[in-house]
């Protein structure tokens, strides 16, 4: 018999096809949720929680109808955005960038270069477009490839929550 929990938590701590994994926050919960009913509106797939080429974790990653790879860095307080600067290591992978935060954050502080979405629970508003920088073939065929595969992969474990977990 499989212990399918023990491989279970093995999968969560080094598998890039794993949604959540416990380190969001509530209120970054809350945003992200706004952030991809947002999304989906305007016709864009997501996937969150996206494993990147260089081993950084994308929040919210959406696939617009045309091609187009858009990442959502989410910041929960101004203290999160002060102590994370490693979102310029996103730029490289998609589009367009954007941070999303709360609607009572000091949005002065968000790069100009980067897009600006607010959100709760409920939905989120794009305030600002970022400075928009296509990516090359190679990177977006990774990239296509990289949400691919994950999406795939989390509905394959939704519907069949054992299947891939024997060793």
């Amino acid at each position: 018999m499989v212990n399918h929990s023990s491989n279970r938590k093995l999968l969560e701590d080094s598998d890039p096809v794993v949604a959540f994994d416990g380190r969001q926050s509530a209120i970054a919960a809350e945003i992200q949720r706004g952030v991809c009913r947002a999304l989906r509106a305007l016709g864009h797939s997501v996937v969150t929680e996206l494993s990147l080429a260089n081993g950084r974790r994308a929040d919210v990653v959406g696939l617009s109808p045309g091609g187009d790879i858009w990442i959502v860095e989410i910041k929960s307080c101004l203290l999160d955005f002060q102590t994370d600067c490693k979102w310029t290591e996103y730029r490289p992978h998609c589009d367009r960038l954007y941070f999303a935060v709360a609607p009572d954050f000091p949005c002065h502080v968000i790069p100009e270069e980067a897009g600006l979405i607010l959100a709760d629970r409920y939905g989120a508003h794009l305030v600002r477009e970022p400075m928009e920088e296509r990516l090359g073939a190679a990177r977006r065929k990774a990239m296509m490839l990289c949400f691919a595969r994950a999406a795939a992969l989390r509905l394959q474990l939704h519907l069949d929550p054992g299947c891939g977990f024997e060793i």
